[in-house]
């Protein structure tokens, strides 16, 4: 049996009078690849945030790794790509290798000295998502698939054993897609890393994780991609409160 890392239990939560999370009841277990997938406004941003600990909690439990969230202290065993990654300003006079080389700095502290250990590390994340090459490159001559996967790389040079990303794929070119989705199959299967992705987008993602929750201020669905597929349009088209059409593409990764 499975081990549940993060256990979600009758989580409601308001913005003044608006309820945009109502009874939700989720687990995600260990090595889990988990999809949350829902229409804008449908409370993925606020679940997530509630999750990391950025909003406190108003109704119902949250665990992590068996600890309520409240008392929940070792954050660097959850790492963390957010949407605002995707609007990075790429003016910015950093290298590929020190923009992840500063996901250490909560560790090792602004002002204590980088040893070979910490430069093995960077090495390692940057090896993970397949841009070891690009380390002395500046991060503003990189393509936004590029980018975010040294955003990862930062993410992941803390060795977190959960990896949330919050709509990874926007600013990533159409014909790159498939090779990001490779690149976190990849994490997950050979690293090890439970991860957790969150979008919008129904129609590519359920043959690249093993689960997915369907939310939409309620937990319409939660359960492996392939009974996700299976599901009718009229309940997707009622989750969602529109008509959906779910599109599936299966590929073979042959790597990362």
């Amino acid at each position: 049996m499975m081990t549940s890392i993060i256990e979600i239990k009758q989580l409601s939560y308001r913005y003044d009078k608006d309820t945009v999370l109502e009874n939700i009841n989720l687990s995600i277990a260990e090595g889990s690849f988990l999809a949350i997938v829902g229409p804008n406004g449908s409370g993925k941003s606020t679940l997530l945030k509630l999750i990391l600990g950025l909003l406190k909690l108003q109704k119902g439990e949250i665990h992590l790794f068996g600890q309520e969230i409240r008392r929940f202290k070792d954050w660097q065993r959850i790492g963390y790509v957010s949407q605002k990654a995707n609007s990075f300003n790429t003016d910015f006079p950093a290298t590929v290798f020190e923009v992840v080389a500063s996901g250490l700095t909560k560790r090792i502290g602004m002002f204590n000295r980088f040893t070979k250990e910490h430069e093995a590390r960077v090495l390692d994340a940057l090896e993970a998502v397949d841009m070891a090459q690009f380390k002395n490159r500046n991060i503003g001559e990189l393509s936004g698939g590029q980018q975010q996967r040294v955003f990862i790389a930062r993410a992941l040079v803390s060795e977190p054993q959960v990896l949330i990303l919050d709509e990874p794929t926007v600013g990533v070119d159409a014909e790159n897609v498939n090779a990001f989705y490779q690149m976190l199959d990849y994490l997950n299967k050979s690293k090890g890393i439970t991860l957790m992705l969150v979008t919008h987008d129904i129609g590519t993602i359920s043959d690249k994780v093993s689960h997915v929750a369907c939310l939409n201020k309620r937990l319409h669905f939660h359960g492996d991609s392939k009974e996700f597929e299976q599901l009718r349009m009229e309940d997707m088209s009622n989750a969602y409160g529109h008509d959906v059409q779910l599109l599936t593409h299966h590929h073979e990764y042959g790597g990362r």
